[in-house]
């Protein structure tokens, strides 16, 4: 998923604001549903962060547009463990920006318990490998 850096995600001298990416991290994840063309959350089922280790390994600027790529890691009954890079896509050589390791649980959002993966999320996960 591609993602252009406006104005309103960097700071006074430009540079991305660190939390932005981990929204573009979470709009490429709910991305791979809606190209499934279901949403994230169906009968009350959804993924909540467990985990996260995130790396910064150099800024993004205003007017950079950048490409966050997906992969699954592992994948348990209830649980999944993601790697989410992302690069500059307007360079000649990839850089890579940011990186974060993630581990989502599936969670049964009306008693808030975890709860075992749907079929559904699960055929969306596996085209993340």
């Amino acid at each position: 998923m591609q993602v252009r850096i406006y104005y309103e995600d960097t700071d006074c001298g430009g540079i991305v604001y660190h939390t932005n990416y981990l929204k573009y991290c979470e709009r490429a994840r709910s991305e791979a549903f809606f190209k499934a063309k279901i949403t994230p959350l169906q009968d009350n089922i959804g993924f909540v962060v467990k985990e996260m280790q995130i790396h910064f390994h150099h800024p993004a600027k205003l007017g950079d547009l950048l490409e966050v790529q997906t992969q699954i890691l592992e994948q348990k009954s209830a649980s999944v463990k993601l790697l989410q890079t992302i690069y500059l896509a307007n360079s000649k050589i990839p850089t890579k920006i940011f990186s974060a390791t993630i581990t989502l649980v599936c969670m049964d959002c009306q008693s808030q318990k975890i709860t075992r993966i749907p079929l559904w999320a699960q055929e969306v996960f596996n085209t993340l490998q």
